[in-house]
Order: C-alpha cells, then sequence, then structure tokens
C-alpha cells in the first residue's frame, strides 16, 4: 500500500493532468455549441456528446479543486437535458441565449480553480489501513509470548504452533523483566493459569500489565475446567480458556480470531469511466485502502478484461461513448458468472428517475459525483464484503471454509487458460488424508471434523495467497499452484506433508496423529483441466498403493510440450 505523502504526490499530477486536459474538453464543447449559435440543425448524436460532456465537466471538477466548474457545468446541463427530452432540435432564441449565458459562465469557471481539495489520507478523516486485508502477514510469522512453566509442556506447544506459522517465545520465570521482550510485539500472550497466581504476588505484574496496556489479547490455560478457575481467568483478563492437553488446531483457530492473522484477499473494483484523470483518482483512492483495481477507460474492452480479472464490484460511469453505463450493466449481467456481482454507478447524474433507471439494469447502487473519498470506500466496502458473504455460501464448502467442488474445478479451467495465454508453468495437486475412516471410527466423527480443519488451515498457511484451495469431497482437497513447475510443487506439496504429520490431533479416545497422500500433475505436462485432474488423482492413486504418507508426480504425457 503507498504512503499517504505518495498518494498526495499522485493526486497533485493528476489534477495537473486535469486542468492540462481541459481545454481541448472545452474547445470540443465550443465546436458543438457553435453548431447551435449558427442555427444549424444538429443531428440527435452531436446532442448526446455535448451532454456527455458537459455532464463530465460536473463530476470531475470538484474532484480537481474546481467546485465552480462544477457547479456551472451542471446548471448548463440541466439545459441541455431539456434539449434532449424535447427531440425537437430547432432551438427558440430563449433556450439558445441561456446556453450561452451558462458556457460564458463554464468558461469562467474552468480558469480559476478554487482553494486545493484534500489531500487522499485526510479526506476519509484518518489514515487507513486496509480494507479487506488482514493485520499480520502470515509469510512473516506471527509472534506469540508463551508462560508456561512445564518445559515439555512448553516445548511441544512450540513445536506445534511452529507448524502453523506462529513464532513462539517462551518464558518459565515470571520475574522477567519488561525491557527483556522489547521488539517482540506479539499478537497474543498464552499464559498458565498458575502465572496469575505469581503475578498476584507481585512476581511480574510490570511486565504483564505493560503488555495488557498494548491490548494484546490473553489466553489462558490450565489443567482446571471448574468455573472457579474460569472466572478468576476472566478477572485476570483472558480472552480464552483452554484446558490441558491443549486442542492445538482449536487454539489456532481461536488464535486467528483474536489477532485477525489470516490475510484476506483484497477487494478487487473494475472501474469504468471514460476519463481517465477521474477513473486514476478513484483508482488511487480505493488502492490506498488495500483495494486492487483495474480501469477500463473504453467500456467496448470490459469482456477483454474480463479475461484476467475477475472484479468483486463494477464502479461504472453512466455516460460514455460507444456505450452507456446502463447499457454496460445490462452486458455484464448477461455473463453468467457475474450475475450477483455488484454494479456501483458513479455519475454526477441527479435525476432520480435515470437513477430508477439504472437499478433496473442491473445496478445495486448509485453514487453521485463529486464523492469525497471516504464515502467512496466506505460504499465499496460494505457492497463487497456483502457480497463476499453471499457469495460464500455458494462457493465455500461449510466446514472448512475452501472452495467446494464446483468452484475448484471451474478456477482449474480458468488457471490452464491464463497459463496457456501466459505461456507460464501451473501444478495441479490431489491431497487425501490417509486412513481417515479409521479416524472416524476411533475417535468419532467430530474428531475427524477437526482433522479436515486443521488440514485446510495449513494448506492457507503454507502456501501463498495466489494459490488455489478447495475440498474436493469428503477428506479430498484439492490445490492450484500459480506460476510454479513439478518438481516445485513437490517441494512444496512435502513441506506441508511434513508438517500436517507432525500435528498432535486431540480427542476423548486419546492424542493421535494423520498424514496424507498427494499426487501432483503440470501443465503443460497436461494440457487441459480435464487431462490435469486425471492425472493427479492417478498420481495421488500410486502414492496411496506405495504406502501413504507421501508425494507422487505424475510424468508427463505423451507429446507433451516442454
Amino acid at each position: 500500500m503507498s504512503k499517504p505523502s505518495e498518494l498526495n504526490d499522485l493526486l497533485r499530477v493528476l489534477r495537473e493532468r486535469y486542468q492540462n486536459e481541459l481545454p481541448a474538453k472545452l474547445a470540443e464543447i465550443e465546436s458543438l455549441l457553435g453548431v447551435l449559435r449558427a442555427g444549424q440543425s444538429p443531428v440527435q448524436d452531436d446532442v448526446h456528446k455535448l451532454h456527455r460532456l458537459v455532464h463530465g465537466l460536473t463530476g470531475s471538477g470538484a474532484t480537481f479543486g474546481m467546485s465552480a466548474l462544477s457547479d456551472t457545468a451542471r446548471q448548463l446541463e440541466v439545459t441541455i437535458k431539456e434539449l434532449l427530452q424535447s427531440n425537437e432540435f430547432n432551438l427558440p432564441a430563449e433556450m439558445l441565449d441561456r446556453i450561452t449565458v451558462k458556457w460564458l459562465d463554464v468558461k469562467s469557471a474552468a480558469i480559476r480553480p478554487d482553494v486545493v481539495p484534500a489531500n487522499v489520507a485526510d479526506s476519509s478523516g484518518t489514515e487507513r489501513t486496509g480494507f479487506g486485508a488482514g493485520a499480520v502477514d502470515k509469510g512473516e510469522g506471527a509472534n506469540l509470548l508463551l508462560l508456561e512453566r512445564d518445559a515439555e509442556q512448553a516445548r511441544s506447544m512450540q513445536q506445534q504452533l511452529a507448524n502453523f506459522g506462529y513464532r513462539v517465545k517462551v518464558l518459565h520465570d515470571a520475574s522477567l523483566p519488561a525491557g527483556a521482550l522489547a521488539g517482540l510485539s506479539p499478537v497474543a500472550i498464552i499464559r498458565d493459569a498458575a502465572f496469575a497466581e505469581a503475578e498476584a504476588g507481585g512476581g511480574s505484574e510490570n511486565m504483564l500489565a505493560a503488555q495488557a496496556m498494548n491490548n494484546i489479547p490473553q489466553i489462558f490455560i490450565s489443567s482446571r475446567g471448574d468455573i472457579e478457575s474460569r472466572l478468576a481467568a476472566v478477572r485476570a483478563g483472558a480472552d480464552s480458556y483452554f484446558t490441558k492437553p491443549v486442542d492445538i488446531a482449536a487454539l489456532v483457530n481461536r488464535l486467528d480470531m483474536l489477532s485477525a492473522t489470516m490475510d484476506a484477499e483484497a477487494f478487487k473494483v473494475m472501474i469504468v469511466d471514460d476519463a481517465a484523470p477521474l477513473a486514476a483518482f478513484y483508482a488511487m483512492t480505493l488502492q490506498s485502502a488495500g483495494m486492487e483495481t483495474v480501469v477500463v477507460n473504453d467500456p467496448l474492452k470490459v469482456l477483454d478484461v474480463l479475461a484476467e480479472f475477475t472484479p468483486e464490484l463494477f464502479l461504472v460511469d453512466m455516460y460514455m461513448p460507444g456505450c452507456s453505463g446502463l447499457e454496460l450493466a445490462r452486458v455484464i449481467r448477461q455473463q453468467e458468472a457475474y450475475v450477483s456481482t455488484p454494479i456501483v454507478f458513479l455519475s454526477a447524474e441527479t435525476d432520480v428517475e435515470k437513477h430508477l433507471e439504472a437499478m433496473q439494469s442491473g445496478a445495486d447502487d448509485f453514487l453521485t459525483k463529486p464523492i469525497k473519498p471516504a464515502h467512496l470506500v466506505s460504499a465499496v466496502t460494505s457492497r463487497v464484503q456483502r457480497y463476499r458473504i453471499l457469495r460464500s455460501f455458494m462457493v465455500r464448502d461449510g466446514l472448512t471454509g475452501l472452495l467446494n467442488h464446483t468452484k475448484i474445478k471451474e478456477e482449474l479451467e480458468a488457471e490452464v487458460l491464463r497459463a496457456q495465454r501466459q505461456k507460464s508453468h501451473l501444478a495441479y495437486a490431489m491431497v487425501d488424508v490417509d486412513m481417515f475412516k479409521n479416524v472416524n471410527d476411533t475417535h468419532g466423527h467430530l474428531a475427524g471434523d477437526r482433522v479436515l480443519k486443521g488440514l485446510s488451515r495449513l494448506l492457507q498457511l503454507r502456501l501463498r495467497k495466489t494459490d488455489v484451495i478447495g475440498r474436493y469431497g469428503g477428506e479430498e482437497f484439492a490445490v492450484i499452484l500459480k506460476d510454479t513447475d513439478a518438481a516445485s510443487a513437490v517441494a512444496i506439496m512435502e513441506e506441508v506433508r511434513k508438517a500436517f504429520a507432525q500435528v498432535v490431533q486431540h480427542a476423548e479416545s486419546g492424542d493421535f496423529s494423520v498424514t496424507f497422500s498427494c499426487g501432483v500433475a503440470a501443465y503443460p505436462d497436461y494440457s487441459s483441466a480435464g487431462e490435469l485432474n486425471n492425472a493427479a488423482d492417478k498420481a495421488l492413486y500410486e502414492a496411496k498403493h506405495a504406502g501413504r504418507n507421501r508425494v507422487a508426480i505424475a510424468p508427463p504425457a505423451a507429446g507433451a510440450r516442454g
């Protein structure tokens, strides 16, 4: 994410670009108005173009520090709309006089910039840390502080949590001074309840009081589960409580919720607006809030861009050459993949009837230009968040939160096409938990569910954010590794396999461990999604047949391209 100073520098560049391009826009409007002044009968297309150009000034001027330009252009636009609605282009003298006077006001405002508008970072009230992004980068790992007297218990928890990407600092002595922890910045403190008793005696009260002042989540662990012990933990500031032996999978889930360590994918927004500086300004505003954007200045190019970018929201201008926003919304809704994707119109149009027409064309919201950056970010955020919730019910597996069978197969088709276009590598892995029926039969289905959730969590942690993970069905998972060749994919899945085998699973019947087998196939060794799926499945069978708990690779198909 760019720094506020960098964003404001970009904003200054966009203002200058807008003001440099303004004379050409004014000349184009002047030319069209000249037709009216000469008493000629303009064709309807010319009047529509005139309206679109004036409408563009209405929506863009204030954004770049020219509020008077927006105001005067809006007054001119109202008169031009009257002309459009009349469908009679033989102008009466009275209307021509009104247009001429208002046009002079527009030209006058165009040479008198207002006070420079607020900076991007200031206009939202505060500097934002990002929307749709987690607080901690799991690629870097997250720090934890573990206060545990039992050295063996501490070592075991340290190893288990390391498998899930956490770096654990262990303290056995409650009297350690606060200075010894400088720079640690733990996302949570896990502490044996016995430490609370020591703190009550003053052993480390200064250290832990300082940590608590930083609002760091506190997780208590104890050999006791009675109400008195839990109540004491709550009074000591506990955010969560676990009894020993600690269920690591449950602890990791709780850590993720408390510390927001799971990186959420950035919101993806497509901006369709023929006014390039204005579209760039909207893109910069959303990017400053941690969103990913793509700008399309020609609405007729939208479908081409959709082949590479899958937006979670369309931000569309109302009036554009070649294709209006209303028409574009209908085209978008014709695409099955985008039937439910939010379409938000951003326009200077204030006519309620036009707003209703936009809604009937498939729009979800209508924002009026000029718009404050904070308002834009808020509107986009709420829409995308709601879309993600609804979308998750359709494409996510209820138990693990991973993509479901149908969606992971769709993603594989799309990624194969992308790899073909970009002439890049792609690997596909099928993962199956070994002897899973025995887990359910011996330890119960609840324990089996925890195993599946633990494996899904480990896959999300160990793989890149750009990789795609799905639950293929039952105890079987699928992984799409982008820009990865077969050998690299095998090495990556081997690391995941080893880490998963080291995780201690807990159940009432006792502790146990689980392994998985994996089959890997790669593009261009296999040239289609169907071939990749079949090859990875056969490799998985070979791994099972060879003794389980291993990764097997599918050999290149006969005639495969190197």
